[in-house]
Formats: C-alpha cells, structure tokens, sequence
C-alpha cells in the first residue's frame, strides 16, 4: 500500500485525500490547522515552512503532494520561499515523489494558447515566485536527489471554491441566489479555460503514480475554454432560469477601493492580462499520455450549483 502525504487541506487537498481514501489508500493530510482524523484519513497539524516539523511528519512517504497556498497573494514572497524549501527538504530526506499544485502564472501574458512547452517568461512577481520554485525542484530532479512534476491548471472552480476562486464566491453565489446581475472582472466575452477541481485532484493522484510523470509539467485536463458570460449563462440554464445580465468591475475599483479592505485583492493587477482578452490553454499531452479527459463543462457546473445549493440550504 502506498503511503500518501497531502499537504493542505483546501479545497484540492482535500478531494484529493477523500479520493484515495476511496480507494483504500493510507492517507495523511498535513495543515497549520489539523484537525480530527476521519476514516482513512490521518490529519496533522504542522506549520510547513518548519522544514524539520515537516520532514519528520511525512515520515514514511511515498508521494507528497503539495497543495497547500499562503492564505493570500499578499503572502506569497514571504511565505512561499521557506514553505517550498521545507517541502523539497522533506521530499528529498524520505526519497519521495514529489507532486505540486501549480498554475499559469509561470507564463505571463500570452498571445496563443498555452502548453508545457510554452515559454517561463512571466514578468510579475508571483509568476517569477512560481518559476523559482519550479527551477529549484527540477535541479534536484535533475541531480538525482528526488522525483518531481507539476500539475498546471487555469482558474480553478467547482466544490469548494469560494472567495479565492473567480468563478466562486462573487459570481456562482449570486447566480444560485437568483440575482439578476452578475459582475465579473475584465473582458466578459473573451475565452477563457477555467479547470474543474475534482479534474485537478485526478491529475495529481495520475502523476503521483505513474512513472511516466516525472520531470516535466502537465496540463490538467480541462474543458475547452468559454467567456465568463458563457459560464454564467450556462449557470443559469442548468438552474432553469432565464439570461442574467453580466456586468463588469473597473479594475481601479477593485484594487484601490476593495484592495484597501481586503489587501490580497491588490495582486489581482499583475494578473489582470488573464482577464483582459483571450486566456486559454491546451492539455492534450496529459490525456494523450495518460487517458483522462476534462470532465464536461454543463456536468462540471452542475456538480459546482449543487453543492451550492446545499451550502445555502445549511
């Protein structure tokens, strides 16, 4: 049986604990929080930049898979660099596959549609964090010391996503409270990938068991791109309800008047470009190699509005 240790318990580390909880595996999940364990499923508090609080709880590792995310943009350079270390420092001491939760900010503005072979050109300085941490884990890939990958996706949603998530909080919410106006940020009608959660969590267990996986990046399977107002139209037709007008926030307002409340907000300016025009990318490598497909964009909606309306029922 193998041994896997997930670090982070938001909403990607934890389906990806209940799925190989599912399937029998044994499973630790490791958070600043922790919590009470739940069948198959052993939680352990531990601050993750503590490198030697860390390598001492994935004792026994066979994969780790970090999904764990400073709590805001605003915490990135700080927090990043000594989280990433202990993690890397912890894979490498119990010879384990390492597995990260990445995303597209390594590429910056685009013109075309990303791939693995798109070039790390971000110029921001969450996206140059982002190529830091995967330079530094592929030259101990390189080196022999561990096994890396990294999973990438666009702008996740689904269960789970709330403030964090741009189809989350601000826009699924109203859609299932039935408002008639929904405000988004940037260009509404320009494509866009979005990629399911349940999709990303998949592709890390994939990876994390799969030889095949080591030392390049993958794109997680993702439906084929749609604008923001597609979304929500199509929202609001699996709820059976009739077109929504969709409204756009200036950029200013979101960055200066809500950035002063809520300062994570501020850092949404250097990935306004993803917003701003066409974003899209392709994952036709992973399922080529691997088999799996993105789950359907009206089944994955649905899936989104139903735990919605549970949450707001409870």
């Amino acid at each position: 049986m193998t041994d896997h240790v997930i670090l982070g318990k938001g909403q990607i580390g934890s389906t990806v604990a209940s799925l190989l909880a599912e399937r029998g595996e044994r499973v630790r999940v490791l958070s600043r929080s922790g919590g009470p364990s739940q069948p198959g499923i052993e939680h352990v508090k531990v601050d993750a930049r503590d490198a030697e609080a860390l390598t001492a709880a994935a004792k026994g590792a066979d994969v780790i898979y970090n999904c764990a995310n400073p709590a805001g943009y605003h915490q990135w350079a700080d927090e990043w660099p000594p989280m990433f270390a202990a993690i890397l420092a912890a894979a490498k001491a119990h010879g384990a596959g390492l597995v990260n939760t990445g995303n597209l900010y390594v590429y910056g503005p685009v013109t075309e549609p990303m791939t693995e072979r798109t070039a790390l050109r971000s110029p921001g300085h969450k996206g140059q964090i982002r190529i830091k941490m995967w330079n530094d884990a592929m030259a101990l890939h390189e080196s022999g010391d561990l096994r890396f990958t990294e999973a990438r996706g666009s702008d996740y949603f689904g269960p789970g996503a709330l403030a964090d998530a741009m189809l989350g909080e601000r826009v699924v919410r109203p859609v299932v409270q039935g408002k008639r106006t929904v405000t988004v940020l940037g260009d509404r009608d320009a494509p866009h990938s979005f990629t399911y959660i349940p999709d990303v969590a998949r592709a890390l267990i994939r990876l994390g068991g799969d030889d095949r996986a080591w030392g390049r990046p993958w794109h997680v399977p993702t439906a084929p791109a749609a604008s923001q107002r597609e979304m929500i139209q199509a929202m609001a037709r699996l709820l059976g309800r009739g077109p929504v007008r969709v409204a756009t926030m200036p950029w200013w307002f979101l960055i200066h008047v809500v950035g002063a409340v809520e300062p994570a907000m501020k850092g949404m300016a250097e990935t306004r470009h993803q917003w701003d025009g066409p974003y899209v990318m392709e994952s036709a490598d992973f399922t080529d190699t691997f088999g799996d497909k993105a789950t359907d964009t009206d089944t994955a909606l649905a899936e989104t509005l139903e735990w919605w309306r549970r949450r707001l029922a409870a």
